[in-house]
């Protein structure tokens, strides 16, 4: 485990549920400016995926594809929930010592159990292993753990699609909005049970929300609260997305250039900042690109 003891070290990758797979990648492909780093199935589980490594985490786009029990999870989830974030990985190197340390914390983390893929455009092997966390100890959030095993960089970064630049592509991942209806409750197992930093702490009465942010790996978990009880959602729920560009005007130029909508950029309420919205198709997820004022 690291030094200062947290219990994990990144937000290894992010889940977005998707009802067809091959569409969304598309729209991923065109909204990142980048090809996919790898194309995998689940043998017996009925799933498949499509995954772009950025600078800070990697994106899982996954998709039924078959009969099995990963299939028919998430097709409920598709048909309850519709599109969206469905989940998030968080990275440990030490899964064993990790759980050990949940569980001392009074989280029935689950014992660890090893993993592999093989990546259908090149015959590449990974290895892993994850842990459940049990949903009534994320507020219903679905949240697991894993340790990469092997080489590092055995899931390569995603390449620039063709007449994309680094300039106006997503980079990274700059933030992941949590709503919940207990903020308190949140500040609890993001930072107390998870270890993970808390940055910042506040409310915006002239917005109308109490924001807190956690911030782990080059990731930010934006958890917003809004002040009026009646907006507030029954329950916690993944929601938005915030990718990263060098230069937002040129990455929404592109987008628009491409046939999808999306806003002008403007500046963003964190100073030294422009943001500009991208609109549907982003699979059910609000989506803003977020970037410096140059």
């Amino acid at each position: 485990m690291p030094d200062d003891r947290r219990e994990f070290t990144s937000v290894d990758h992010l889940i977005i549920a998707v009802r067809d797979l091959a569409e969304a990648e598309r729209n991923y492909t065109r909204i990142l400016g980048r090809a996919p780093s790898w194309k995998g199935t689940h043998p017996g589980m009925g799933t498949a995926n499509v995954l772009y490594r950025l600078a800070n985490t990697y994106v899982e786009l996954l998709g039924p594809a078959g009969e099995g029990a990963n299939a028919d999870a998430l097709t409920k989830h598709l048909d309850e929930k519709g599109e969206g974030i469905f989940g998030i990985a968080l990275g440990t190197d030490d899964a064993e010592a990790t759980v050990a340390a949940l569980q001392a914390k009074g989280i029935a983390a689950a014992a660890p159990v090893d993993g592999s893929g093989v990546d259908t455009l090149t015959g590449a092997t990974r290895r892993w292993r994850t842990f459940g966390l049990p949903r009534e100890a994320t507020h219903g959030l679905f949240i697991f753990g894993i340790q990469h095993l092997g080489e590092a960089d055995a899931l390569p970064p995603a390449p620039l699609s063709d007449g994309v630049s680094q300039a106006n592509a997503v980079s990274a991942c700059d933030h992941i909005v949590v709503m919940t209806p207990d903020a308190e409750a949140c500040k609890t197992l993001f930072g107390d049970k998870f270890g993970i930093r808390l940055a910042l702490d506040h409310s915006k009465p002239e917005w109308g929300v109490r924001q807190l942010f956690f911030r782990l790996g080059g990731v930010t978990l934006e958890v917003v609260q809004p002040l009026d009880a009646k907006r507030a959602p029954k329950a916690e729920h993944f929601w938005g997305l915030a990718w990263k560009s060098d230069d937002v005007a040129a990455t929404a130029a592109r987008l628009a250039a491409a046939g999808h909508d999306v806003s002008e950029a403007k500046p963003g309420r964190k100073q030294g900042t422009l943001v500009a919205t991208i609109k549907p198709p982003t699979n059910g997820i609000p989506t803003i690109l977020v970037g410096p004022a140059n």
